[in-house]
C-alpha cells in the first residue's frame, strides 16, 4: 500500500523540529562556502576554519536525511522520491545545492506578501532567483578560475554571467570552458525556463480562476444607482 505523507508522524515532527536548524546550517554553509571563492588571498586559519564549517554543515545535512530514513515507514519508498537530496550529499559536485535549503526563509517573506497571488508569487520568484543566480556565480567561478582558456575569474563576471544565463539571453561575452562549469551552466539554463513556466502557468491559473467566477449583479437601492 502507497505510503502518504499523513502516514509518517514521526518524520513529519523530526521534519518540523529541525527545519530552522537546517536553514541555519545552510546560511553556515553559504558564508563558509562563498567567503574563500569571492576572496581567494584569504589566509589561514580562517579558511581552515570555513573547510570545517562547511564539513560540519555537510555532517549534519547527512544526519539529516539519515534520520528521515529512519522515521519514514517506507523507507525505499522515500529514498526512491527524495534521490536528489541523496545526490546533494553523496556528490562534490552538487554541494552548492545544499545552499536551497535557503528556500524556506522565502516562506517567512512570504507571509507578509498578503493574500495577493502576485505578491506570493513575486515573493517566490526574485527570492529563489536571486538566490539560485548568487549560488550559480559562487560555483562557476569555483569551477573555472585559474582553468587555462577561462574568462570567468572574477566575482563580477560570474554574477554578470549567471544573470544573463538565467534570463535565457545569453551574451557569450563570458562563458565556462570546463565540464563542471558548463554542468552549472546547463542547470542554470533550465531553471531559468522553468522558473518562466511558473510565473506564466501561476498568472494564467489566476487570472483564468477571475474570469471564471461568475458575475455578481449590482445591487441598486432606490435612491441610488450602482454608478453613482
Amino acid at each position: 500500500m502507497a505510503v502518504t505523507p499523513s502516514d509518517d508522524p514521526r518524520r513529519e515532527r523530526w521534519e518540523d523540529a529541525t527545519d530552522w536548524i537546517l536553514t541555519l546550517a545552510a546560511l553556515l554553509f553559504l558564508v563558509a562556502y562563498a567567503w574563500p571563492i569571492i576572496d581567494p588571498g584569504l589566509a589561514e586559519p580562517w579558511r581552515s576554519v570555513l573547510r570545517w564549517v562547511t564539513w560540519l554543515a555537510w555532517i549534519w545535512f547527512a544526519v539529516d536525511y539519515a534520520a528521515r530514513v529512519w522515521l519514514s515507514a517506507d523507507r525505499t519508498r522515500f529514498v526512491r522520491t527524495h534521490l536528489p537530496d541523496l545526490a546533494v550529499i553523496v556528490l562534490p559536485l552538487l554541494r552548492p545545492l545544499r545552499l536551497l535549503r535557503l528556500v524556506t526563509l522565502l516562506n517567512v517573506l512570504n507571509r507578509h506578501a498578503g493574500r495577493s497571488l502576485r505578491g506570493r508569487v513575486a515573493v517566490y520568484v526574485v527570492g529563489a532567483t536571486t538566490l539560485l543566480m548568487f549560488i550559480a556565480a559562487l560555483a562557476v567561478l569555483d569551477a573555472e578560475r585559474g582553468r587555462p582558456g577561462a574568462n570567468i575569474e572574477a566575482f563580477g563576471d560570474a554574477l554578470w554571467w549567471s544573470f544573463a544565463t538565467v534570463t535565457t539571453v545569453g551574451y557569450g561575452d563570458r562563458f565556462p570552458v570546463t565540464g563542471q562549469g558548463r554542468a552549472i551552466a546547463a542547470g542554470l539554463m533550465l531553471t531559468g525556463i522553468a522558473l518562466l513556466g511558473v510565473i506564466t502557468a501561476t498568472f494564467h491559473r489566476g487570472w483564468w480562476s477571475g474570469c471564471s467566477r461568475p458575475a455578481r449583479s449590482p445591487r441598486r437601492s432606490p435612491a441610488r444607482t450602482w454608478w453613482r
